[in-house]
């Protein structure tokens, strides 16, 4: 019996079992893939509190020694269902069981992908999918954004502040984002709109340095050269194996409030799999720790 099951081992994950471990419970982590969610694929991280400069890798690696150091069990094993009984928790994972008097989920969620060839290869290398965390490395520099809702549109205008030039490529005539922020866009002198377009190519070796463009309409494409590339089209939380037992919202990330407190007793949940409006290294760090600390309050 663990005090806590912690699902997912990725900066909320870890962070969580960081905080459990040293409040004196027992924590177990379970992750199906590799530790370090998607962070591990950040080639530079530069806007984490008190840390200058660290790699993706380097800085999943470190939490995760870090857990371990602390006395954090971690093992790789897919759960597949969870089961709350009265004031215990059962996981079931695709090699064992295990019974838990809390369990944190922490599975994250993964950015829409555009689908395209080599764009996988081309991440960290001018494709990303968070203008916020990956940005500055572009300052002075000509870039694309792909999306029409609002946190394309809050990208777009972010990097129209460092940028030499934004092209913002939708694939409609009109945006789904906020107004406001797409009129403060339409007064920027550097941020071009591509609508009606798709992205159909990458271009570049080690690092991208243009794109193809397709009108929609037209069939007519269009080559723009880049050296980064944006994509905001959405992400998708992994929250399918919990829909029958936890509340998720319309978007199928799990309803909770700030104290990462689910509709279920003794269920937690932390990190980008949550609802909440900014997603972020240092909100998942945070969430880990505010449902470590919800779980062991809970535990007594």
């Amino acid at each position: 019996m663990y005090d806590m099951i912690i699902v997912g081992a990725g900066p909320a994950g870890l962070s969580a079992a960081i905080y459990g471990v040293r409040a004196g419970k027992s924590v177990l982590v379970l992750e199906a893939d590799s530790y370090g969610g998607q962070i591990i694929n950040t080639p530079e991280i530069e806007n984490y509190p008190a840390i200058k400069h660290i790699s993706g890798y380097d800085f999943a690696t470190n939490l995760y020694e870090q857990a371990i150091d602390l006395g954090a069990e971690i093992k790789f094993e897919k759960v597949l269902e969870i089961k709350s009984e009265n004031h215990e928790k059962k996981v079931i994972t695709d090699s064992n069981q295990y019974d838990g008097k809390t369990i944190i989920l922490a599975t994250g969620a993964k950015s829409r992908t555009l689908g395209l060839d080599r764009e996988k290869e081309l991440v960290g290398r001018g494709v990303s999918y968070c203008a916020t965390c990956d940005g500055g490395f572009f300052k002075g520099k000509e870039v694309a954004i792909n999306g029409g809702g609002s946190t394309a549109l809050e990208e777009a205008l972010y990097l129209s502040s460092i940028c030499a030039k934004v092209y913002l490529i939708h694939r409609r005539d009109s945006f789904r984002g906020e107004e406001k922020i797409l009129q403060a866009l339409r007064e920027k002198q550097n941020v071009e709109f591509v609508l009606n377009s798709s992205i159909k190519e990458l271009i570049g070796d080690n690092k991208i340095k243009g794109i193809v463009v397709q009108n929609i309409e037209t069939g007519t494409k269009i080559t723009i050269p880049i050296s980064g590339l944006f994509i905001a089209i959405g992400q998708i939380p992994e929250n399918g194996t919990f829909d029958n037992l936890i509340n998720l919202d319309k978007g199928g990330y799990i309803s909770a409030t700030e104290d990462c407190k689910t509709n279920i007793e003794g269920i937690f949940v932390a990190g980008d799999t949550r609802t909440k409006r900014v997603r972020q290294l240092t909100t998942a760090a945070s969430d880990g720790a505010v449902a470590a600390l919800a779980a062991s309050e809970y535990i007594g």
